[in-house]
């Protein structure tokens, strides 16, 4: 039931057209495979289920983040009036990527390590886990890029005439959110090392 409820949120990400529905049905989708790797109960899925949580927390409270700054700036969620932000926003820009990277667990950060550790446990619980959760990470991958090319590609809409910059307090809660899961990707065994 938690790998089914992967598939059903992540399908549900694919068609949402507000930014912050679609960041926390990410959350669901990526819990869905926590809930799976803790109801399979053997170290090394407790150890992936632990890691992705903590990391899946920086991620996407990071993207709530920069959402919340698109909003303060727009006054929309609506992800086909936000288009076109990385001609005005080059810096938010950046930070967009290596969040939207993470989110999609792309090597080597840490979120990656906790998904290896979860499909690694189900398809050793059951090999057929390896269909759903390999379709699961198809669609996260897609509704990350689709969020990410929907925010910052693409002609700005006429009616943002004049967007108020960034502030440092936005980009020093980035760091706050990223340097977290930088320094865990360099040295895992702070997490890791719980179950194992």
């Amino acid at each position: 039931l938690a790998l089914w409820g992967i598939l059903m949120t992540s399908s549900i990400c694919l068609r949402q057209t507000d930014l912050k529905a679609l960041i926390a049905y990410s959350s669901v989708s990526h819990m869905g495979l926590v809930t799976a790797a803790i109801i399979v109960q053997t170290p090394w899925g407790l150890t992936g289920a632990m890691t992705l949580m903590i990391a899946h927390g920086l991620t996407s409270s990071a993207l709530f983040a920069l959402a919340n700054t698109n909003y303060e700036r727009t006054h929309t969620r609506t992800l086909l009036l936000v288009r076109g932000l990385q001609l005005v926003f080059p810096l938010m820009s950046t930070w967009w990527l290596l969040t939207n990277l993470t989110n999609m667990a792309m090597p080597p950060t840490i979120n990656l390590l906790g998904e290896l550790f979860i499909i690694s446990t189900l398809f050793n619980w059951s090999s057929l886990t390896i269909v759903i959760t390999g379709i699961g990470t198809l669609i996260t991958a897609t509704y990350s890029l689709y969020m990410l090319l929907m925010t910052q590609r693409g002609s700005i809409s006429t009616q943002f005439q004049l967007l108020s910059p960034t502030h440092t307090r936005e980009h020093l809660i980035l760091v706050l959110h990223l340097l977290p899961l930088g320094l865990l990707t360099t040295k895992p065994a702070l997490i890791s090392g719980l179950f194992t």
